[in-house]
């Protein structure tokens, strides 16, 4: 059960960088190539949102910070057909089926961010722990922890040593929507 005191795994964006890289080599894409296909995945929400295509340089950028956003990853996770503990180094806290969930081309993948507050809120409640003993515990500020409750965007690595913390596997916050 996750909570007691040990070395937790981290989320290594750069190894899901490298995944995404050489799966992208492998089907012979350009950088601009695999921003279509990803766009792709969710066409059908695309056209009624009307929103822009992702940006190839910015995918780029991100594989050489190798950091990103939980939002910015599940298009990546998606594509490459694998959950976000696959990307975990360390440790790692036994969580069950890590799948992500399903989604057509009318759905894209969104962490549920206030769901995941509720579960860690929840949690260090139980234990009777401050938001600054936990924030101790996972290595970041309360405030990034309490931030959680109305954010629409986090890092991957702080989502992934919450769910790590609270021993589920990510999916249990990632849903399929039309958002």
């Amino acid at each position: 059960m996750g909570g007691a005191t040990r070395t937790r795994a981290v989320f290594d964006g750069e190894q899901l960088i490298h995944a995404l890289d050489e799966e992208r080599t492998a089907r012979g894409l350009t950088w601009t190539r695999l921003a279509v296909e990803l766009w792709e995945q969710t066409a059908v929400l695309n056209a009624r949102l009307g929103g822009d295509a992702l940006c190839p340089g910015a995918l780029y950028r991100t594989s050489l910070r190798g950091t990103m956003s939980c939002q910015y990853a599940l298009p990546l996770l998606r594509w490459l057909g694998r959950p976000p503990e696959d990307f975990l180094v360390g440790e790692r806290a036994e969580t069950g089926d890590a799948r992500l969930p399903e989604a057509g081309p009318d759905r894209q993948l969104r962490w549920d961010l206030a769901e995941l507050h509720a579960a860690v809120d929840a949690r260090r409640r139980d234990r009777g722990l401050t938001w600054a003993v936990l924030g101790a515990e996972l290595d970041c500020t309360p405030n990034r922890l309490t931030n959680l409750r109305t954010a629409r965007l986090a890092d991957m690595g702080l989502v992934m040593q919450i769910t790590q913390w609270l021993g589920e596997p990510a999916a249990r916050y990632i849903h399929a929507t039309d958002w």
